[in-house]
This record gives structure tokens, sequence and C-alpha cells, in this order.
């Protein structure tokens, strides 16, 4: 428990300083800025795989699986890759939240922060269920496996989705009835008193808790695709921390790219059937976690090359227009 206790402390302490010390005062966050902390907080996941590494070859962490230090990082890299993959969609929904509650660019970043604690321990007991129960009842393996396939392919056939309105949400309706919403704003407190003196939710507070609600359908998708990889409990949290630390970062960093990577789509559509089939045939057939890796790495490649590649040409298209 030691090395689950630092690794918690770390975090938090990571979040205390980004809060209090370098985004103390709400700003907008530029692109620059955004893909520095985009490059530190991947280059720090890709440095943790050391960290991996080097906890396997000790007593330090357990090690139920028996896994090998090599495999175990490269585990970890994987997981972490499908986390960050998953998490483009979510960046989508995210940008849709924002701008139909109309927040502040310079207030995204409070409501993104809080919404990732909330996230973390939201993940923390998926994870932990479903480890317990593909580790008590190995049929949910393929369970996972079947839902991760079916997800793939309604995503190749679903085409254009449906406008998404937060404001149509069950979870706004419900927020409604629970407590007086108003569309007034106030820097960037969460309630204020109305002029009869009672408490009002802000749109900020409103779009954090659909945000939390959205992490979490999201979270049926992601968590299931890296128990794929491994029911290692501390290389399943930790990779999922890592990617859900980066998320905010990587959203001012993309937000206004999303319609380039259309393609990356895709990808994320041979990811889940690539996950799914592995779990299913488990029995039959292993796949090497250099295989996984490198699978999971070419597919994000591809889906970002074609994406960049035919986002040109269409700019070049509209453009003549």
């Amino acid at each position: 428990m030691i090395v689950w206790t630092l690794f918690l402390l770390a975090v938090v302490f990571i979040l205390a300083l980004d809060l209090g010390v370098f985004n103390k005062t709400p700003h907008i966050i530029s692109t620059k800025e955004a893909s520095k902390w985009t490059l530190i907080w991947v280059t720090l996941s890709f440095l943790f795989s050391g960290v991996i590494y080097w906890l396997y070859t000790t007593d330090y962490i357990a090690n139920p699986d028996g896994l090998k230090p090599a495999v175990a990082s490269m585990k970890f890299i994987t997981g972490y890759l499908i986390e960050l993959s998953l998490s483009v969609d979510n960046i989508f929904v995210i940008a849709i939240i924002f701008a139909s509650f109309k927040i502040p660019q310079k207030y995204q970043h409070r409501v993104l922060f809080w919404g990732i604690l909330g996230a973390i321990v939201f993940r923390g007991l998926m994870i932990f269920f479903g480890v317990m129960l593909i580790n008590k009842f190995t049929w949910t393996t393929y369970v996972f496996g079947a839902f991760l396939v079916f997800t793939a392919i309604k995503m190749l056939f679903s085409g254009e989705d449906e406008d998404f309105n937060p404001k149509d949400s069950f979870v706004y309706k419900t927020l409604g009835k629970i407590i007086p919403i108003t569309s007034h704003m106030e820097h960037e407190k969460f309630f204020i008193l109305t002029e009869k003196g009672k408490k009002a939710a802000t749109p900020l507070f409103v779009a954090l808790i659909v945000i939390e609600v959205m992490d979490v359908l999201f979270a049926v998708d992601s968590v299931p695709a890296i128990l794929a990889i491994t029911s290692d409990p501390f290389l399943v949290f930790s990779s999922n921390i890592f990617a859900i630390l980066g998320l905010r970062s990587m959203y001012f960093f993309l937000a206004n790219m999303l319609a380039k990577f259309s393609f990356l789509e895709y990808s994320l559509v041979a990811i889940l059937a690539f996950v799914g089939l592995k779990m299913l045939l488990h029995e039959w057939i292993h796949v090497p976690e250099w295989a996984s890796l490198g699978f999971i790495a070419l597919s994000l490649l591809v889906g970002i090359l074609v994406s960049l590649k035919f986002g040109k040409e269409k700019e070049l298209t509209d453009s003549d227009l």
C-alpha cells in the first residue's frame, strides 16, 4: 500500500500545484501553453513507465499476474495510449458543453480541474469493480470483449450522430429540479445568491456536473478496453490517471482543431475492435505485448496522418469554393 499511497499523494500534490500555482489566476490558455503542457504530460507518462519497470523488479508493489518488468512497462504504455485515444471523443463533447453553457475560456480550466477530481474517484471505483469481476468471474472477460466489439461496430456504422444539446439532457433537467439554475455568472463561482436570497447554480457548476456524467459514460468503454490489456489494478489505475491528468491540456490543444482529426474515429474503431477480439480469443490466441502496443500506436499514427492529409485537401477545396 506504500506505493499506492505515494502515487495518490503525488497526484494530489500535482493537482494542488496546478490550481494553486500555475493556474491560480483564471486566464485564457493559449495553444502554445496547451501544447507545452501536453508535451510535458506525455513525457511524464512515458518516464513513469520506467518507474513501473523498477517497481516490478522489486517487492514494493503487488504483482498478481506475475508480470516481468518489461511486460509491465509495455502494458502501462499500451493502456495509457488506449485511454488517451478514447479521450478524443470526450474532448469533442466537452467542447460542445462549454459552448452550450457559454462558459468563458478563462474559466474552462477551473471546471475541468474539478471535473478531473471527480473522474479520478469514479474511474477508481469502476476499475476496482471491473478488476474484481474479471478475477472472480472469468466469463465477464467475454462480456467485456463482446461489448467492445459491439461498440466498435456501432461507431463504424452509426454515421453522423445527432447534435448533442446538453440543455436537453436528462442530467440538466434533473439538476434543475434539485437546485435553481441561473444563467448569470459571477467570476468563477459555482453558486451565487439570487435577488430573492436563494442559492442558485451557475453555468459553471451545471457544466461541471454534465461533464462528470459524460465522463462516467465514456468510462464504460474505456475501462473494459484497458482491462483487455491487463487486470493488474495498479497498471490499470495509473495509466488511467495519467491519461486523465493530461486531458485538460490536450483539450485546450485540440479543441480548435477537432475537425482536422475526423479520420481518427476509424482509429478508435480499430483499437476497440482489436482489444475486444483479444478478450474474446484470449484462450486460443496469445497476442504479445509488443504486438498490442505496436498495433495501437500504428492505428493512432495512421489516423492522425490521414486526417491531416485529407483535412488539408478539404480546406483547399473549401477555399476554392
